[in-house]
């Protein structure tokens, strides 16, 4: 969409920021990513009062233009490179009503690059509650700028905003709030030479920030370096300094503008709460209970909709099969792009219900307060307090979970949780497990009230969290990162949350994965249903006439003979000679090439697992018959020893191989999508592999 003004929304976290764009830009947004990282950008459009369309920035929440993370160093390079294609026209500063004093030091530093700013005082609802009461008109006289008092919640002065982001002066116009050049006078004075600028801010900040900033040649930051040498500068003191001179300022323009009561009730009311919410004890209690409440919400109240899901694709299949014409197009039509599209939109209700939680806990200010509480313990094995909700959700699904990580700003951290949380048993792996216990468990109970099937379940959900946190902090010690891991976590005051913020979470989440994960997905889906559905020369010729033979000999019903043909073509398509090609490469951990052909096939989805058993042992395909599934895997002989095929040994391997394999295509395809990289999906499918390879070997040979 073509736009004839850029605007940049600028803030701390939670000052409304976001709330504010959705409110700006409705569902006319988009998400890309900044040029050159892997960092989400966010777009919208608005039309202005004057008829011009407002192309809306979000830039990433931080608390000072000396960037803590990768997400916070977007903001000085967007905001101060002019030749970057994101340049704003114009920068709206959003600040908290309620909280002037720290958001005020970030526009003192985005004012100092003068760039046209406008200020947004959001939470003017909150602050009255709070008996603040602030002289806008004076605020504004002292900094320059227009400030329109608004409510991003309530949409209260939005047209207004709007009306002066029409009307604001193209010129910058604010007042200077310190000596920028006091601080670093001879090396400002040479760098300003050196990069041609005359902005004095600017070229302090180069002084920071050369080092990480790609718009300069390597040349400038060389030249910068040398210069700092030449005049001694030292970034940390010269920062400490600056601070300083700010929130003097800061201090004068408030005592000037704003008057506040000793207490506020809804920060004391905060406080009342968080003593029992962020208790040592109580706290914990009360995090796993919701948690336990979230977790099987996401089970029970996904399961209907999932359900119908499933079976409007499956009356789907049945349907183009039944009025298209037969023939290898319609076959892949069918069981290889409507059966891909399936495996995307199933995962819908699931994500949906997960995204509604995490946005109703950030928007009552419950999460910063988890994060708090997890965050000394996390950090332990290479984690962060925010890794905490992105693990339990991988209990329903490890693709919601790994979306949800976007609430770490620390990018190692960040990472070792993406790469940990498939490793967590989610739903797909139920029905592996439940199939392989119920083969070599007993099902009686111990101590009068335990299953032995279901201690077993219990016991690999346990090993499934006591894995995610070794791998973690091995993780720790391998993956290098310059940016130190900051734990910087500002505690906002209870409030309801915003239904339609919550109702929109869950929309944009769902759509970023149909259309982006599910594009990798479906590709999947038709590569495994070629190499399943095909097999080289006339092979699958000859077992059709095979059986047409034996069929007019011994009279076999259809169904049985459609089975037979069925798991003798799959034996002989390029899936099955593969599956013969890594029989001795699986062998060693007990499993033939039928498990081998299994294990390549569920690589689209784990559950699939359930259903190539169910092919390539002649039975009925339908996964939820799981009785004729289990007898006919019980008495399976293994035709070189004559023993049973699985016994307890290959049937703990095989748990063992799926509780660390990368078996999901899902995973790996949204993996790709929240680190733009191929590099990382790689490395998570060769570790997971190898150690799903090792721990399958030893569970093996220790018990056969």
């Amino acid at each position: 969409m073509k736009s004839d003004i850029r605007i940049a929304l600028v803030g701390n976290p939670n000052t409304g920021k976001s709330t504010l764009f959705n409110v700006l830009t409705g569902l006319n947004q988009k998400i890309g990513n900044f040029p050159g990282v892997t960092i989400d950008k966010k777009l919208g459009y608005c039309t202005l009062p004057d008829g011009r369309t407002a192309e809306i920035i979000d830039l990433p929440g931080t608390y000072s233009l000396y960037p803590k993370s990768r997400d916070e160093a977007i903001v000085f390079s967007v905001l101060a490179d002019r030749h970057n294609e994101l340049t704003p026209d114009l920068v709206v500063i959003i600040l908290d009503a309620t909280n002037l004093k720290r958001n005020l030091l970030l526009y003192t530093q985005v004012a100092d690059l003068k760039i046209p700013v406008v200020i947004a005082l959001n939470m003017m609802d909150m602050a009255k509650k709070a008996d603040i009461t602030i002289d806008v008109n004076a605020f504004a006289q002292k900094l320059g700028v227009p400030v329109v008092p608004i409510s991003a919640r309530k949409i209260a002065g939005i047209e207004n905003l709007k009306q002066t982001i029409a009307y604001a002066n193209k010129i910058p116009l604010q007042q200077d709030s310190i000596d920028v050049e006091a601080i670093a006078p001879q090396l400002i004075s040479r760098i300003k030479a050196e990069i041609n600028t005359d902005n004095t801010y600017f070229a302090l900040q180069l002084a920071h920030q050369h080092e990480t900033l790609k718009f300069l040649t390597a040349g400038q930051s060389n030249t910068i370096e040398e210069l700092e040498k030449e005049f001694g500068f030292h970034s940390q003191k010269a920062q400490a300094t600056e601070t300083i001179a700010r929130y003097n300022y800061i201090n004068d323009l408030l005592y000037d503008t704003v008057q506040k009561s000793a207490t506020a009730e809804d920060e004391t009311m905060s406080n009342k709460i968080d003593k029992v919410l962020t208790h040592k004890v109580f706290g914990f209690i009360i995090f796993f209970g919701i948690l336990l409440f979230i977790f099987q919400s996401i089970f029970a109240w996904s399961a209907y909709p999932m359900s119908l899901i499933t079976d409007g694709f499956v009356w789907l299949q049945t349907a183009l099969h039944q009025y298209l014409p037969a023939g290898p197009l319609t076959n892949l039509l069918v069981d290889g792009v409507v059966a891909g599209l399936s495996g995307v939109m199933v995962f819908i209700p699931q994500i949906a219900i997960l995204f509604a939680f995490i946005s109703i806990l950030e928007d009552t200010g419950y999460m910063s307060r988890v994060t708090f509480m997890m965050d000394k313990i996390m950090r332990k094995v290479g984690l962060n307090g925010k890794s905490v909700v992105p693990l339990i959700g991988g209990f329903a699904c490890a693709v919601p979970s790994i979306m949800s990580t976007r609430t770490i700003e620390n990018w190692k951290d960040r990472m070792i949780t993406i790469l940990v949380t498939p490793l967590i048993t989610c739903s797909a792996r139920l029905p592996v497990y439940t199939l392989l216990i119920s083969l070599v468990v007993p099902n009686k109970n111990v101590w009068w009230i335990f299953n032995m099937q279901g201690l077993a379940l219990t016991a690999m959900y346990m090993f499934s969290m006591v894995s995610a946190v070794v791998v973690a902090w091995v993780f720790k010690y391998i993956l290098k990162a310059r940016e130190r891991g900051y734990f910087i976590m500002e505690l906002p005051v209870y409030r309801t949350p915003r239904w339609n913020n919550v109702l929109h979470s869950m929309y944009d989440r769902a759509k970023t994965f149909v259309f982006e994960a599910g594009k990798v997905i479906v590709a999947v889906s038709i590569i495994l249903w070629v190499l399943a559905s095909y097999g080289p020369g006339n092979q699958f010729n000859k077992i059709d006439q095979k059986y047409k033979q034996l069929q007019v000999a011994q009279a076999i019903p259809a169904d049985s003979l459609n089975r037979m043909i069925a798991s003798e073509k799959l034996e002989n398509s390029y899936a099955g000679m593969l599956g013969h090609v890594i029989e001795p490469a699986i062998k060693p951990l007990g499993f033939d090439w039928k498990i081998g052909i299994a294990l390549i096939t569920s690589f689209a989805a784990r559950e699939v697992f359930v259903g190539t058993m169910a092919t390539m042992y002649s039975v009925n395909g339908n996964a939820e018959k799981m009785e004729s599934v289990q007898q006919k895997m019980h008495s399976a002989r293994n035709a070189e020893t004559g023993q049973p095929v699985f016994t307890l040994a290959v049937a703990m391997s095989l748990m063992m191989f799926y509780a660390f394999a990368m078996q999901c295509a899902s995973t790996v395809a949204v993996v790709y999508r929240e680190t733009k990289n191929w590099r990382w999906p790689a490395i998570q499918f060769a570790y997971m592999t190898v150690l799903a390879y090792v721990a399958s070997f030893i569970t093996y040979h220790l018990l056969k």
